[in-house]
């Protein structure tokens, strides 16, 4: 059997779509790496990945995804009750809807102030003042101070972050200023949960619940020992960061309404009905996880399919995303095959699938939906134009966005 790793950078995201259509329909079987590689598609395989009987995630992460993406000690890298104890410290700030309505409304008044700036500038490029206007909104509702500065430590923040998530996937250049900002900020953030530690505050006389960075800070593991402050630095950047990442999203958001103008109109009138599922469209649509990964942790059988133990498990998020099997004409951007209803949660995956609880779902994604429902519309309501500029999405850059980063001028 061949090794497609070469394959595998060279193609991105369309990697492992092609492999399946050439091979037919079924698992497909590879390597990487030299390893053997299984790959599943669908919601039936969901849940078969997601049960930690039939892939674990604890061995699965290589090296260079910890030291950029992850962060090494992360909540990604444990298995069973570590993990559903680990992840229940996310769940409590990312799934509570008032804390969700409140870290949108920051995002939103960071939008309405940086709007106002933009209009006095020659042109503004949307994916970096968007991760400016979101690193300070989540730094903000996460209680974690900026700098006396804030608006130069925004900008300086807003880059680390973005390159931690740019740099993942990639050798080179973008890989180690990865490695350095995921350092940077870790140094940062734990001296921080020291000094918060070191103050020995009586949660009793504070008004509300903790924030995150709080509540990070005083977290124990089962066996009731505090998190060390690189650990808690990490799971505090397991907040903070892929909240930034929603940037990609939104400037799909924009990309899409420039190849669609004919929507924009609605989208900026019809409320938060349509906008909602806008913003499932562009999470659909638009590449973002290829895939996610685990270890079959003994010898397993899938419909059929026998997977030997220390196989790696993929399951197919882009390619499950374009499934002509699941989607009609899964090619096209077409906001209304969400209008009026909400996608099951193991047909749409753009984050992965199964329970956010329970698995390794992203516990983020409700925070996604309501970053998008609340700057879709407003991004359509925005007058702006689009100068002649390198608007394509190459699917062999993981991950990907337009090359210009979508600039535009006259801003109103």
């Amino acid at each position: 059997m061949l090794d497609n790793t070469l394959p595998l950078l060279t193609r991105g995201y369309a990697w492992l779509p092609d492999l399946s259509r050439r091979t037919g329909p079924g698992p497909v079987r590879t390597r990487l790496l030299g390893k053997p590689v299984i790959a599943l598609r669908g919601p039936a395989a969901v849940p078969f990945f997601y049960d930690e009987n039939h892939v674990r995630r604890r061995t699965a992460l290589p090296e260079p995804v910890l030291s950029t993406l992850f962060g090494k000690g992360a909540v990604h890298t444990l298995d069973g009750e570590e993990h559903r104890r680990r992840k229940a410290l996310f769940m409590s700030h990312l799934k509570d809807a008032a804390r969700i309505t409140a870290l949108a409304q920051r995002v939103t008044d960071e939008w309405e102030r940086a709007r106002k700036e933009w209009a006095d500038r020659p042109q503004v490029t949307l994916f970096d003042e968007v991760s400016v206007l979101i690193t300070r909104a989540v730094y903000a509702w996460a209680g974690v101070p900026l700098a006396e500065h804030p608006d130069d430590e925004s900008r300086r923040t807003a880059g680390d972050l973005v390159a931690m998530v740019d740099g993942f996937a990639t050798a080179g250049p973008r890989h180690w200023q990865a490695r350095a900002a995921r350092r940077r900020q870790e140094e940062r953030l734990a001296r921080l949960i020291e000094e918060i530690r070191s103050a020995d505050r009586d949660p009793a006389a504070q008004d509300g619940p903790p924030s995150v960075v709080e509540a990070v800070a005083a977290h124990r593991e089962a066996d009731g020992r505090l998190l060390d402050p690189r650990t808690a630095a990490v799971e505090l950047l397991n907040v903070l960061r892929p909240t930034v990442a929603v940037t990609w999203y939104t400037v799909f958001g924009a990309h899409a309404l420039h190849r669609h103008p004919e929507l924009r109109k609605r989208l900026a009138g019809e409320g938060e009905g349509y906008a909602r599922a806008f913003a499932h469209e562009v999470r659909r649509f638009y590449p973002f996880a290829p895939f996610v990964a685990g270890l079959a942790p003994a010898d397993l059988d899938w419909q059929g399919e026998p997977i030997k133990e220390g196989t790696l498990v993929l399951l197919d998020l882009y390619g499950q995303n374009h499934d002509p099997g699941l989607w009609d004409a899964p090619y096209t951007f077409d906001p209304e095959r969400f209008t009026g209803r909400e996608p099951g949660r193991d047909e749409l995956v753009p984050q992965g699938g199964g329970d956010a609880a329970e698995g390794h779902r992203c516990p983020g994604e409700d925070v996604t939906l309501a970053v998008l429902t609340a700057l879709l519309p407003r991004l359509a309501r925005l007058d702006y134009h689009v100068p002649e500029q390198d608007l394509r999405i190459p699917l062999h850059r993981m991950p990907t966005r337009p090359r210009s980063g979508f600039v535009m001028t006259d801003v109103r």
